[in-house]
């Protein structure tokens, strides 16, 4: 064994027996007694690598029956704006991207209320898929203000992130969020790879940057993949 903590090496152990779907979700994973003759280490040692990935939300304890290898969501906080990239990429997983749509248009009645500019007005327009391992784990549409944002319909967002050119450009000053459970389109079920009566988490949000309106985005996930947390003092 390496030079990392034991406790760390079997938590990697069994988190690339996960992750290379050797122990797919439901599985049952060996017991505490048997890893720990594996390994020639204590149970405690074992117990510590098991807990951490329970509350991790990879693997699940059912009393007098075993542990199990559980649905992993994607956590993101909601009184905070994170990359999605660099989220995935946290977890030991590989981002990438797919865009769809990445255009100049004219703001309608909806949008321009949302995005507080006047009927018509040109503003700009993307449709992004993010992956997480080649699985789709977000669809992101967003409208932005050209007038505080000017280069945005100009980037690369194969090699970055929206909210990475944002971030940079028009540092947040304030955020709105909306959180729903939604059925989709058969367009969105096909690049989110759903079922026809599968729910979407969507998450409706709203950015601004020195009191400036900068952008509008509809963020759908599926339901059994994501999931958002707010913590706060009381």
């Amino acid at each position: 064994m390496g030079k990392s903590p034991r406790y760390i090496q079997i938590r990697e152990f069994i988190n690339e027996k996960i992750s290379s779907n050797v122990w797919p979700v439901g599985s049952k994973i060996p017991t505490e007694m048997a890893l720990t003759e594996q390994f020639g280490v204590s149970r405690m040692t074992v117990n510590k690598a098991i807990r951490d990935l329970v509350t991790a939300g990879l693997l699940k304890r059912t009393a007098r029956v075993g542990t199990f290898v559980c649905q992993n969501k994607m956590e993101s906080p909601l009184i905070d704006i994170r990359n999605i990239a660099d989220e995935i990429r946290q977890r030991g997983k590989q981002y990438s991207s797919q865009v769809l749509t990445q255009l100049t248009l004219h703001a309608d009645p909806q949008t321009a209320i949302r995005l507080g500019v006047p009927l018509d007005t040109p503003i700009y327009f993307s449709e992004i898929i993010h992956l997480e391992d080649d699985s789709p784990l977000q669809l992101e549409m967003r409208w932005v203000n050209p007038s505080f944002a000017p280069d945005y319909i100009k980037q690369d967002f194969n090699r970055s992130t929206p909210n990475e050119y944002l971030t940079k450009n028009c540092p947040l000053s304030s955020i709105e969020h909306s959180v729903e459970a939604v059925m989709v389109n058969k367009r969105i079920q096909g690049h989110l790879h759903l079922s026809t009566h599968q729910p979407c988490l969507l998450l409706n949000r709203r950015t601004w940057s020195k009191q400036n309106l900068i952008s509008v985005a509809l963020l759908y996930h599926p339901a059994d993949k994501y999931k958002l947390t707010l913590k706060t003092k009381i």
